[in-house]
């Protein structure tokens, strides 16, 4: 296993960014988001991104951040939610370094994305039907390509890094 390179996948809401950034700081490794990479390198929101060009136009700014971000050594990389959907991505995750799901269930994530304007697939009338769909298409995927599974519910950053960091070294 890559431990030189921690991917973090999961749904919205389960802790990507903020697990990330405290996970590499313990690690002393630099920290990436996929979404915040994708707005600095256009200079407008991910929101705008999905009004103009679409989901497909996203998915494919979000493969070439991710393609080129992944070639860095020392890095904690938080990918966008729905990131594992293309082939290619699931592809370079698993070759360049360990992929860590983090896991939250419906209740959490409706929780934590409730007052978030910033997420495009929850602009809808009904957020928790969304979340559920989502849930159902892309959990499988999570589940497949994880190497480490990290649950997040009614849990801190603190504690979600700790078992991150005990899973890397019994998998080295």
């Amino acid at each position: 296993m890559k431990t030189n390179k921690i991917f973090l996948i999961g749904p919205m809401g389960a802790g990507k960014s903020s697990v990330g950034k405290y996970l590499a700081k313990q690690l002393q490794m630099d920290f990436y988001d996929t979404d915040e990479e994708i707005e600095i390198r256009t200079g407008v929101d991910i929101g705008w991104i999905f009004d103009v060009e679409g989901e497909a136009g996203f998915r494919k700014r979000e493969t070439q951040v991710i393609e080129e971000l992944t070639q860095l050594s020392n890095i904690v990389l938080a990918t966008g939610g729905g990131s594992i959907l293309e082939p290619e991505n699931q592809q370079i995750l698993k070759e360049r370094g360990t992929i860590v799901y983090l896991q939250v269930s419906l209740e959490y994530q409706g929780t934590r994305t409730l007052n978030d304007s910033r997420r495009p697939l929850l602009r809808v009338e009904n957020r928790e039907a969304m979340l559920e769909k989502l849930k159902g298409e892309r959990d499988p995927i999570y589940v497949k390509l994880a190497d480490i599974t990290v649950p997040t519910d009614q849990r801190t950053v603190r504690a979600v890094a700790e078992d991150i960091i005990n899973g890397l070294k019994k998998s080295c």
